[in-house]
């Protein structure tokens, strides 16, 4: 399982899969641009999502609430590159875990996950919580095909994440 050798790889427990009853995520392969980046980075979703995506935050837009995509489409191999820098900085394998997903569990390789700012706060942060934009989102997005994936004390183990939502078609 590829999941398996790259936690070995990171010096991680791939046990944490089973333990934690995490999901293995399979990796998009249709995807379009569902938004820009300043920067000018693609934010990729798979098509239905962006659809969704594109009409949610238009409808804030036009209440006054500006929704920012931070994060949408991470392929297996990025995924092991962003555990990889945050281990580089000092992080514990474990710590690093608990917010990130292991390689081929993250819903970021489904292509049907967002994480989502709003201007004045920082990016992938718990104070995302605080904003209009959450509590927008908390009202409307599930309107859109969008949920919250990890509130607080969530099965899978993960940090609450405010910012992290996504689409689905059930």
């Amino acid at each position: 399982m590829r999941a398996r050798q790259a936690l070995l790889a990171l010096g991680a427990d791939p046990s944490i899969i089973a333990k934690r009853k995490l999901p293995i995520i399979p990796e998009a392969t249709q995807l379009v641009v569902a938004d820009m980046a300043r920067s000018g980075r693609a934010h990729l979703l798979v098509p239905a999502a962006a659809r969704a995506w594109q009409a949610m935050r238009s409808a804030a837009h036009a209440g006054n609430v500006r929704l920012i995509v931070v994060s949408a489409f991470r392929g297996f191999d990025y995924q092991v590159r962003l555990i990889q820098r945050h281990i580089a900085a000092g992080e514990s394998v474990e710590t690093v875990l608990q917010v990130l997903a292991p390689p081929g569990c993250s819903e970021h390789h489904s292509g049907r996950a967002l994480d989502i700012g709003t201007l004045g706060c920082q990016p992938a942060s718990l104070a995302f919580a605080d904003t209009p934009a959450f509590a927008w989102l908390k009202t409307h997005a599930s309107r859109f095909g969008f949920a919250l994936s990890f509130p607080q004390d969530n099965p899978y183990g993960y940090q609450y994440e405010p910012w992290h939502w996504c689409w689905s078609t059930a």
